[in-house]
Parts: structure tokens; C-alpha cells; sequence
């Protein structure tokens, strides 16, 4: 009975902060809601057992979503100083969020601890553990899926870092070209100043 109300709670939890997400006017607002769904994301794996994938969802999402945070920041130029004063009035949303995570967690615990769930692991002598189970399925039969998506991953970070970089035009560019191309004529220049005079440049 607990688990199937954990069940509910979390999966409805999960769809609400993905519409959130979706419908929130400020970015910042939609990457915590993000971050909200991904928690919830996580109960849920804990309760079919795939501990695994419950904390890399928290561990490798959550910083990634903390990194995409500090991007959006970096872009947009928010003002910190209108984001500190008005920070008060946040705080009992803030408590709220916090109070519904504790209560999660320890509906969580009630349900694991309960029983009776089609838990996604086995406990024969034969039987490999999920996660030798997981990257077994990952590297033989998604290994293209698997590459792809480091691939996505791979191009996501080169497009954050080009439209974050900046133009300095104090700075003065190689041109390789140019060097390469420059004869010794006209980068040395021999004098013969005569004596008690000195070089003119």
C-alpha cells in the first residue's frame, strides 16, 4: 500500500515539475524545477530497485544541470545584486521545496523497507548484479546509442563554450600566415653608425 502511494506521489511530483519547467518565464526558475524533477526521477528508480541509475541520475544530472545553471548566468548577465534583495521572499518556497525532498525520502525508506514490489534485480548465485547487467546491455547492444549520445555531448560542450567566448579587440591575433611568409630583409636591418652616435630607430 505505502509503495504504490510513494509510486504515485513521486511520478506525479515528476510530471508537475516537468510542466513547470516548461512554463516558467525565468530560466533560473525552470533549472530548479529541473533539478526537482530529477529528484523525483530518482525515487523513482530507488523503488524498482535500480540504485544505480537512481544516484547517477542525482550525481551526473543534477551537476550537469548545475553547470547548464552557471551558463545561463554567465550569458545572461544577471544582476546579482537585484537577486540578493529580492532572495527573502523566496526562502518559504524554499523551506517547502526542502520539507517535501525530507518526506519523500522517508516515504522512500518506508516503501523500500515495506516490500512488495517486482524489484529489477535477482538474488540467484548466477545471476549478475544490475549494474554488471546494465553495462553489459550498454556496451554490447546500445554501444551505437551509447556513442552517439557522447558524441551530442561532445558537440553541446564545444557550442557552449564558442557562444561564452568572448572577443577582445585590445588583443593583437597571431596570423601565422604572415610570420611564415616574412623574409630576413624585412625583419633585419644591418647599420654602421660611426663612433659616439647611437643607432636611429
Amino acid at each position: 500500500m505505502i509503495a504504490a502511494f510513494v509510486f504515485y506521489l513521486f511520478a506525479v511530483l515528476v510530471c508537475a515539475s516537468g510542466v513547470m519547467t516548461i512554463g516558467a518565464r525565468n530560466p533560473v526558475h525552470s533549472v530548479l524545477w529541473l533539478i526537482f524533477a530529477f529528484f523525483n526521477a530518482a525515487g523513482l528508480f530507488l523503488l524498482i530497485g535500480a540504485e544505480f541509475l537512481a544516484f547517477l541520475l542525482v550525481i551526473v544530472y543534477v551537476g550537469a544541470v548545475a553547470v547548464l545553471f552557471l551558463f545561463v548566468v554567465m550569458m545572461l548577465n544577471v544582476d546579482y545584486g537585484s537577486l540578493r534583495a529580492g532572495i527573502a521572499r523566496y526562502w518559504p518556497l524554499g523551506f517547502l521545496l526542502a520539507g517535501v525532498l525530507l518526506v519523500e525520502i522517508v516515504l522512500a525508506v518506508l516503501a523500500w523497507n515495506a516490500g512488495g514490489l517486482e524489484i529489477a534485480r535477482s538474488d540467484e548465485p548466477g545471476e549478475p548484479s544490475n549494474i554488471a547487467a546494465l553495462g553489459q546491455l550498454l556496451y554490447t547492444r546500445f554501444l551505437f546509442a551509447f556513442e552517439a549520445a557522447g558524441i551530442v555531448l561532445l558537440v553541446a560542450m564545444v557550442g557552449a563554450i564558442v557562444l561564452t567566448r568572448r572577443r577582445r579587440s585590445v588583443l593583437r591575433p597571431q596570423n601565422v600566415s604572415a610570420q611564415v611568409r616574412r623574409r630576413p630583409q624585412d625583419a633585419v636591418r644591418l647599420t654602421q653608425p660611426p663612433v659616439g652616435q647611437g643607432v636611429e630607430l
